[in-house]
């Protein structure tokens, strides 16, 4: 019988033997079949992958089928993408084949026609612009369907809305410069100012992307800048992110009032929390603004918070109305669609590549707060609270449904 001196020796002198290398089971990977169908939305002028970031997902083992001039708007040509690995489609139908379907305006009716039994559609939700039954036939074939304008990063911020919050703020500006010249009409002013001459005078309601971006701009060309909010924080933050001192004010009439009549251009970016934006400044406060000022409405797209805006288009941009500029396009984005086709990639090719290494949707999702934040339906039930006392659905939470799974 072995003592218990021996039984150690033994067992002191087997664990210094060579032992066998245990590896790590890997996750077993999934190859994605993403569609990238040609949008048909008025004036939509960008796509949800460039060829760089299709590229990107074909080196991952992805498979992706383009439309026919899907990119064409952005100025991305199919010879682009064919190089890039991907298939050219020459119908819709055959891309709408695909698990996955990219797309940047949500499908209309028709499109949705098209889409097959439990697939994954990531498209803008814009429920303001869709038809009553759209949710229903989404339902109906059972769709996993993910709002990117609800999804949010590791900072929890709106990633999608924050990246075209910052284009339309510096394209506001830019488009405001425009306006003021003698080439479409304007008082034939410089945004700006050089040495000797008063600056152009902005003024940016809401402290929000949008207003940081705008004062950027503005700031840059050498404009004097005046920001209005009715938010301190919002104000402070500003201050802080731009890391110069403007004028800043919370939004009271009089004061507002006082400062439009010098203005030569106002930004309007001010968003609501809920539904519509509110209207802060009235007709009777642009009737005395100067002749030749711009307005420009971003916030249009929610209403609009000038009391004399109306939707214009990119065909046809601007009016006057006492003899001020108004420009109330509700889609900046599309205007520089090639940059936001990119700041769309950005955000959408790490997903896609993050669905592909979790070896699905579903495992990703599982994952992924910040995408699973933006589900609206989760294989044809409707998971999110507003939508169903929108339209007066049953609704499920989409955690407990991923927890059940």
């Amino acid at each position: 019988m072995k003592t218990s001196k021996q039984i150690m020796a033994e067992l002191t002198q087997t664990a210094l033997m060579p032992q066998e290398e245990m590896l790590e089971v890997g996750r077993k990977k999934g190859k994605l079949y993403i569609g990238i169908p040609r949008e048909l939305s008025f004036q939509e002028n960008r796509v949800a992958l460039v060829p760089d970031a299709v590229a990107l997902l074909v080196l991952n083992g992805h498979h992706i089928v383009v439309e026919t001039n899907a990119g064409q708007m952005a100025n991305f040509q199919d010879n682009d993408y064919s190089e890039a690995g991907a298939e050219i489609a020459y119908s819709a139908e055959e891309v709408y084949k695909a698990d996955i379907i990219l797309k940047v305006a949500p499908p209309s009716l028709e499109e949705i026609a098209m889409m097959q039994p439990r697939q994954t559609l990531i498209s803008a939700l814009q429920l303001t612009v869709q038809p009553e039954d759209f949710l229903k036939q989404l339902m109906l074939k059972r769709i996993t369907a993910v709002a990117f304008d609800w999804i949010k990063g590791e900072d929890g911020i709106y990633t999608v809305i924050r990246s075209m919050g910052e284009i339309a703020g510096g394209t506001s500006i830019l488009i405001a410069a425009e306006y003021l010249s003698n080439v479409n009409h304007g008082q034939g002013a410089i945004l700006g100012g050089i040495s000797g001459i008063s600056p152009t005078e902005v003024i940016i309601l809401g402290a929000g992307t949008v207003g940081e971006f705008a004062t950027r701009a503005a700031l840059g060309l050498g404009a004097s800048v005046k920001v209005f909010d009715n938010s301190i924080y919002r104000l402070r933050r500003l201050q802080t992110s731009i890391g110069t001192r403007v004028f800043t004010s919370v939004i009271q009439p009089r004061v507002l009032a006082k400062h439009l009549k010098s203005a030569d251009v106002v930004i309007g970016a001010i968003r609501g929390q809920h539904g519509r934006t509110p209207c802060v400044v009235t007709e009777e406060m642009v009737s005395e603004m100067k002749t030749g000022s711009v307005i420009i409405d971003v916030s249009i797209d929610q209403g609009g918070c000038f009391e004399t805006s109306e939707v214009t288009n990119h065909t046809k941009p601007v009016f006057r109305k006492h003899g001020v500029i108004h420009y109330c396009v509700p889609n900046i984005a599309s205007r520089v669609s090639r940059t936001a086709s990119y700041a769309l990639s950005t955000i959408f090719a790490p997903i896609l590549i993050n669905i592909g290494e979790q070896g699905g949707v579903e495992n990703m999702l599982r994952r992924d707060a910040g995408v699973r934040n933006g589900i609206y339906l989760y294989n044809g039930t409707l998971t999110n609270q507003d939508l169903g006392e929108m339209f007066q659905l049953p609704y499920k939470d989409i955690n407990l449904l991923m927890a059940a799974m």
